[in-house]
């Protein structure tokens, strides 16, 4: 059974695939100073969730492509088709884990490189949701000005995957 809180990940997710409907490479790549360009934007989450669910419990990366939009790292335009193909990899090998979680996996400390991290599992999930949600909201905007119109409205239907319950309770996924 899928955890809640992995639930709310993968709403994040279906919104900001949602987000980048008919979004062309050129409009991806054009960045509005000071904020980065969508193509960024996509690389920066996938760069997230390799690292924190593929790089540290498992020691593996999938696509290093994406290692260009980490944080610290100078203000780049990656292409957009290779970060987008990046981050769809990236959600796919990811998935596994996720699904495999336990409610007391969430409160455990990995370690990474001999290093405890600061925060457990289930903050660093808690930490990804809203870091989507703040990107997705950036992206909308930088949609906006670049004369985007009829995009989704956040936060729309909540699907029965994605509304509240208890751990106890079946998944509807």
């Amino acid at each position: 059974m899928t955890l809640a809180l992995v639930d709310q990940l993968y709403f994040v997710r279906a919104s900001w695939r949602d987000g980048l409907a008919d979004l062309s490479r050129n409009d991806a790549e054009t960045r509005i100073e000071p904020m980065n360009p969508i193509s960024w934007m996509v690389g920066h989450l996938a760069a997230h969730e390799q690292t924190i669910w593929l790089k540290i419990p498992q020691g593996r990366a999938v696509d290093t492509a994406v290692d260009l939009c980490k944080p610290g790292q100078p203000a780049v335009t990656p292409p957009y088709d290779v970060m987008l193909a990046a981050w769809e990899q990236i959600i796919a090998e990811t998935t596994p884990y996720l699904d495999a979680l336990t409610l007391n996996d969430l409160t455990q400390t990995l370690t990474y490189e001999g290093e405890p991290l600061r925060e457990s599992t289930g903050t660093m999930l808690h930490r990804l949701i809203y870091h989507y949600w703040y990107h997705l909201g950036e992206m909308q905007a930088i949609r906006q000005l670049l004369g985007h119109r009829d995009l989704p409205a956040y936060v729309g239907r909540i699907p029965a995957s994605a509304q509240f319950r208890t751990d106890d309770q079946t998944s509807h996924t």
